[in-house]
């Protein structure tokens, strides 16, 4: 299948996202990812580096309103997550911002990270450091 036109070829970092084609590719080579999986990619993807809220995504990916307790975003972005981190070692993708949504940003892992990617997007000072002077 041929893209169309107005389908435009996503790039970032060592990602390539062809969605006139259905297809994925990691440091060259092909991602298997679900339907699901791809439309989530994609919709974060396009809004590279900007939070994307869960009832946005919920809304673009699956076509209807996020209802309470609705975990079906929060799985996929796991699954999603496990195949890049695969795909592509050393690098983190997919963040989330406790409270807010999602953020696909590709960074180096420079340390151990918590399993979720969580960043938080408070103000608020980190009750472990000292107040600055």
């Amino acid at each position: 299948m041929k893209a169309a036109p107005h389908e435009e070829l996503l790039r970032t970092g060592q990602l390539e996202i062809r969605p006139g084609d259905g297809l994925v590719l990691a440091a060259g080579r092909a991602l298997t990812l679900s339907v699901r999986e791809f439309q989530l990619l994609c919709a974060l993807v396009r809004r590279q580096g900007g939070i994307v809220a869960r009832h946005d995504l919920y809304r673009s990916v699956w076509g209807g309103d996020l209802r309470d307790g609705d975990r079906s975003i929060d799985v996929y972005v796991h699954k999603l997550r496990v195949k890049l981190d695969s795909a592509l070692p050393g690098w983190s993708h997919i963040h989330t911002h406790v409270g807010f949504g999602y953020r696909f940003l590709p960074e180096p892992v420079t340390s151990p990270s918590h399993p979720f990617h969580t960043t938080e997007t408070s103000t608020q000072q980190d009750p472990g450091t000292a107040p600055a002077s």
